[in-house]
């Protein structure tokens, strides 16, 4: 998992058309590669759908990242007089840098695409006031009604008999706990 993931579909900032495509990576989906900025009449063909899943898998690829930084970190043994290798260091200390520059790439890719799918599509957007509940506006109170007396009484047996589950677990952990005491005592003795 130390191996730096390519990058997909975005030269400096933008997906490539299939007929730009240079060398299509195995695992990429068809019509994305490494290339430069396609023309301007190119970019106008590319649905917001396809950016939208190149914006998946860069999600994707972060968490990723993510991940292997955590693993390198925890895999790091804290300098508690313990000499380590100087290549040993330096390798993960690469390591950790690669993987840095490659999330803040990463990240400004999904800006981008970010970016991009919301000039493409202004007439779907919504502000972020309509995507919080309750904002702006008053909850109506929910009126509650009076329960009828047989829920009433129906609730009293249920929480009475929650009552003594709740005795009879106390007692058998009481005694479970006693028991354990003379098992431990009697094993200290044999000793």
């Amino acid at each position: 998992m130390s191996a730096p993931l390519p990058q997909k579909g975005l030269g400096p900032g933008m997906p490539v058309m299939p007929s730009q495509q240079q060398q299509p990576q195995t695992h990429m989906p068809p019509g994305l590669a490494q290339a430069g900025m396609p023309p301007q009449g190119a970019l106008r063909e590319i649905s917001p759908v396809y950016l939208c899943r190149i914006g998946q898998e860069t999600v994707q690829d972060i968490v990723t990242r993510t991940m292997e930084i955590f693993q390198i970190t925890r895999a790091t043994q804290l300098p508690n007089g313990v000499t380590q290798s100087q290549a040993a260091y330096q390798d993960r200390f690469g390591k950790l840098q690669e993987h840095l520059r490659q999330l803040t790439l990463l990240f400004r890719k999904l800006r981008l695409l970010y970016e991009r799918c919301v000039e493409m599509t202004p007439d779907i957007q919504e502000s972020p006031a309509e995507l919080v509940p309750y904002v702006g506006e008053e909850t109506t109170p929910v009126r509650v009604e009076p329960c009828s007396p047989a829920v009433i009484q129906e609730r009293q047996e249920v929480l009475e008999k929650v009552r003594q589950k709740n005795q009879e677990m106390k007692v058998l952990m009481d005694q479970m706990r006693n028991l354990l005491w003379d098992v431990n005592a009697m094993l200290t003795m044999r000793k």
